[in-house]
């Protein structure tokens, strides 16, 4: 089942009912048959479709600036238990929605699915996660409405503290993945892609983990150290990508404002002095003293604008300088931070392609000014997302500035050259 979004696309709201379609039941003559190949041990959970009761959808994902921490994505929607006959009523006893326990299963931490349907009819997530509020909104001779919000598993790791952990030297995707692996944390493996790292973190007695550290505080830390991206994709797999650095052009989506390729409708610029960074203090945790660098230069011209990181995990000093040199930013850069478009504007094809576009994928936006055009290519740092039944699909891409090189091509022109824009592999 799907709902038709206006010159969008069809779409749906899954929500987990807690009711499994064939699951082997004891005692049951039908379900609890043994050797049934139907009804199995494990079962199927069933989903209940939601967005024919509802008329829209927010979804908030990643981050808006490069500096800041991933937290967690979040989705809301109101649905309309009027429209649904009262079966959205957690205290209505009758309800479909209620199992043998007498138990409401449309409940805080279910699961929820939102997505749109691609022309092969095949379900595309935009937002996997949990209900954290289900609230019930009465009024008396009008609508009787529920207003739900939703956050991804990123609310579930905030939730979860640490016991004592003793850690080795190791990387960080390593050292990501035997977190997610500790029993009091037992994060599904088969919902994350997490890419080799690229820094080493310490394993001496000062970076033993204290008892009651927060899990996604401490993957905060990790993602400081090295510096790359972990967040929730789209599919609701926890994704980790190595440090942020050079990009082998690859454009997934191609932004125009002069009728070619993806139309856009609006765009934001940012060029502001708080990105400049031109001391940066670094201390591991196994330090008495921190690394710094410094922008000599940009100090005399905009004074010091100073990071400080004092809780590293980072195994030595040498990394450490090493990250202080990688935070400089010396001179501000105007970049477009920003792009909106609707779906209303687009073909079925495009459409389709930005439904896949997620946080680390690289975007061109080229924007039309007096004497010419700017393009750029950027890496996606954030997504939101505005689904209304009526008035169709925005969505809104937050960027930041990437160092695009190319592939090597033997004989060409351009490609061909060896030099640091152009690579191998």
């Amino acid at each position: 089942m799907a709902t038709s979004v206006i010159e969008s696309g069809n779409y749906e709201l899954f929500i987990d009912t807690g009711f499994q379609l064939d699951a082997f039941v004891l005692d049951d003559a039908t379900r609890g048959v043994l050797n049934n190949t139907q009804y199995v041990l494990d079962g199927t959970t069933e989903f209940a479709p939601m967005l024919e009761y509802s008329t829209n959808v927010n979804i908030k994902r990643g981050r808006r600036d490069v500096g800041d921490q991933f937290s967690a994505g979040t989705m809301s929607f109101n649905l309309n238990d009027s429209l649904a006959g009262g079966t959205l009523n957690p205290l209505y006893s009758s309800s479909p929605y209620v199992d043998p326990e007498g138990q409401f299963t449309l409940a805080p931490l279910r699961r929820v699915s939102f997505g749109r349907y691609n022309s092969a009819n095949t379900f595309v997530p935009l937002f996997v996660g949990q209900i954290v509020s289900y609230d019930y909104n009465y009024e008396l001779g009008g609508q009787n409405t529920v207003s739900v919000y939703c956050a991804d598993d990123f609310y579930l790791l905030a939730q979860t503290a640490l016991a004592e952990f003793n850690v080795s030297e190791q990387l960080s995707s390593a050292r990501l993945s035997a977190v997610l692996d500790l029993p009091e944390v037992a994060y599904p493996a088969l919902s994350r892609d997490i890419e080799t790292g690229t820094q080493t973190l310490g394993g001496a007695a000062a970076y033993t983990v204290a008892e009651g550290t927060n899990v996604k505080a401490y993957i905060d830390q990790i993602q400081a150290a090295e510096q790359g991206r972990i967040f929730m994709s789209r599919t609701g797999d926890l994704t980790s990508q190595p440090r942020v650095g050079n990009t082998i052009s690859g454009s997934v989506a191609d932004f125009h404002d002069d009728g070619t390729n993806i139309p856009y409708n609006s765009l934001g610029i940012i060029f502001n002095a708080d990105v400049i960074v031109n001391r940066a203090s670094i201390q591991h945790l196994g330090a008495t003293s921190p690394q710094v660098a410094d922008d000599a230069a940009s100090q005399a011209k905009y004074l010091i604008q100073n990071v400080s990181i004092t809780n590293s995990l980072l195994h030595n000093d040498a990394a450490a300088l090493t990250l202080a040199d990688y935070l400089l930013v010396g001179e501000p850069v105007a970049t477009f931070n920003a792009v909106q478009t609707d779906y209303l504007m687009l073909t079925t094809a495009q459409r389709e392609a930005l439904a896949l576009v997620d946080i680390g994928d690289t975007i061109t936006i080229t924007n039309t000014i007096t004497g010419g055009e700017v393009a750029q290519e950027l890496s996606v740092e954030g997504v939101e997302i505005a689904v209304n039944i009526n008035n169709g699909h925005r969505v809104t891409f937050y960027t930041a500035s990437t160092v695009i090189v190319f592939q090597l091509i033997l004989d060409d022109i351009l490609y061909g050259r060896i030099d640091e824009d152009n690579v191998l592999g």
